[in-house]
């Protein structure tokens, strides 16, 4: 092999904070809503690895073929896998979901309708040099150099040391596939694994409807394990949109008593808007506890796919002074000010 160092590798992490940093000696760019990849090239040879490090070639072989163009013939790149939209504005992280598939009639047929994109933000080796001790400016400059001659589905992730610009990201494109805004210090080494970078989300809120739970595992019948959140679509239906979770052990306790006035039994079905069987363990058991749509809540949100709420929503506060018809999708469907597809050229 004729890299300085061999896949598979951990990629660099960020650490959440709740602002972006100030100060001198910062760089920030878009968090990308995809998979972390890193791509090493030898020649002909490429082997993309995940964040868990393992290998992700099969599932995205236009990557691995648009690697192959890079001006160089041996290079260590570090980026996200996206897959836009239709229509290019923002980032469809439900399709780049469904490419993950052991059938490969099936990645042939989703490569050919929803192609996936590889946005670069570090450079880890070129030809025999070994550059994860030099520092991220230097990194990102031989970066730009690189990447300077290629076209998509390869891109140059943007970048500024101004922070107003990366608040600008944070505002303008909250729902269009941006994760949030990542913190890079310019004297900074790549370091494997370890939380070097800095990461800030932007928190949105909705009121949701509890319309039922789970209790917590071993303690059915003492403890609420999860609360699960709906929402009305235009023609009155609710659908489940996420859940809720995080209590202390003394909340869960608490809100036994809470719910048990608007109990209306066990389902065997999973909620409206929840697949029946687990995408990613088919023996879960969805069924859960019903609750007639009376309980508003306020929770905290970070990303949406689709109609749902990405990861688990936090509590924030019981709305007892809202009715529970008020609460509607378009909640979780604002629109970003600008386009990614324009941000990256």
């Amino acid at each position: 092999m004729s890299l300085p160092f061999r896949p598979p590798i951990a990629p660099m992490e960020a650490k959440t904070v709740p602002a972006i940093p100030t100060g001198d000696g910062w760089q920030y760019e878009p968090k990308w809503d995809g998979f972390r990849a890193v791509c090493f090239r030898d020649g002909e040879d490429v082997y993309i690895s995940s964040r868990k490090e393992l290998p992700f070639v099969r599932y995205f072989p236009e990557i691995a073929e648009a690697v192959l163009t890079l001006p160089v013939e041996h290079t260590v790149v570090d980026g996200e896998i996206v897959v836009f939209t239709p229509e290019g504005a923002g980032l469809d992280f439900d399709a780049l979901l469904q490419r993950i598939h052991p059938a490969a009639s099936r990645v042939a047929r989703l490569r050919r309708e929803t192609p996936a994109s590889f946005i670069a933000f570090d450079l880890l080796a070129l030809e025999d040099r070994d550059l994860r001790s030099r520092p991220f400016a230097e990194r990102r400059g031989a970066l730009e150099d690189l990447m300077e001659p290629t076209s998509p589905p390869l891109h140059l992730s943007p970048s500024t040391h101004d922070r107003s610009v990366a608040e600008g990201w944070l505002d303008d494109f909250v729902v269009a596939g941006l994760d949030g805004v990542v913190a890079k210090r310019l004297d900074a080494p790549y370091r494997p694994g370890e939380r070097e970078m800095r990461k800030v989300k932007r928190q949105r809120t909705a009121d949701c409807v509890v319309i039922g739970f789970r209790w917590a595992k071993d303690q059915e019948g003492t403890a609420i394990g999860s609360l699960l959140l709906g929402l009305y679509d235009p023609e009155g239906q609710m659908w489940q949109v996420g859940f809720t979770s995080g209590f202390t052990q003394a909340a869960r306790r608490e809100l036994v008593a809470v719910l048990e006035p608007h109990r209306a039994g066990k389902s065997a079905e999973p909620p409206p808007g929840q697949n029946a069987v687990s995408r990613w363990n088919r023996e879960k058991d969805l069924s859960y506890e019903q609750l007639r749509p009376e309980l508003v809540c306020e929770v905290a949100f970070d990303q949406v796919t689709g109609h749902r709420i990405r990861h688990g929503a936090r509590f924030v506060r019981w709305h007892p002074d809202k009715p529970a018809s008020q609460c509607t999708f378009d909640q979780l469907q604002g629109v970003g000010a600008a386009d990614l597809q324009a941000l990256l050229r």
